[in-house]
């Protein structure tokens, strides 16, 4: 892809991950820009076909688990509300994620977007996992550990990063 269209991307990459994490956002202006710059890089290295398809794939796959953890929130909020706890609304996923998963299905292509998404459920929950285990170990124990919520977007911009600029690396751990 070239460094500068390379750095290009590393930049909106960071851009994403700092405001998500800081902010659990997934700014409009910046996935604008972004799923320009994912339609043009995925456009030139795969075609408009797979582009295409990539951005639909990941825009419907990740809407789909959208819609069912706001289905999860409200019954959880119900439960916690019966037991006579206070509901914190919290969404798993948020729309930014979904607006975030189209772009790199852009970016990625298909049926490339499947893998990028999995490898990014997976990355993320292995990141919660030392997150809770972290939480654990400093003593916080029962539902103040279990209650951490964390940003999605860093773990599929990491499992973007990693195809796109690591992907021997990737290889190394699918099946042949």
């Amino acid at each position: 892809m070239g460094y500068a269209l390379g750095m290009l991307l590393l930049t909106y990459f960071g851009v994403v991950v700092l405001i998500d994490l800081e902010h659990r956002l997934i700014l409009r202006p910046t996935s604008i820009v972004g799923a320009g710059l994912a339609l043009g890089i995925g456009w030139w290295l795969h075609g408009p076909l797979p582009t295409l398809l990539g951005g639909l794939a990941g825009f419907g796959i990740m809407g789909a688990f959208y819609y069912l953890g706001i289905l999860f929130t409200r019954l959880r909020a119900r439960r916690l509300q019966a037991a006579g706890l206070a509901a914190d609304n919290e969404e798993a996923l948020g729309a930014g994620d979904v607006t975030l998963s189209a772009i790199l299905g852009l970016l990625l292509g298909w049926p490339l977007i499947w893998f990028g998404l999995l490898l990014g459920v997976l990355l993320g929950g292995a990141i919660g996992l030392i997150i809770v285990l972290l939480a654990l170990a400093r003593g916080d124990y029962g539902r103040k550990a279990l209650m951490l919520f964390m940003p999605y977007g860093p773990s599929f911009v990491l499992s973007a990063f990693l195809i796109m600029f690591l992907p021997s690396l990737v290889a190394r751990f699918l099946p042949d």
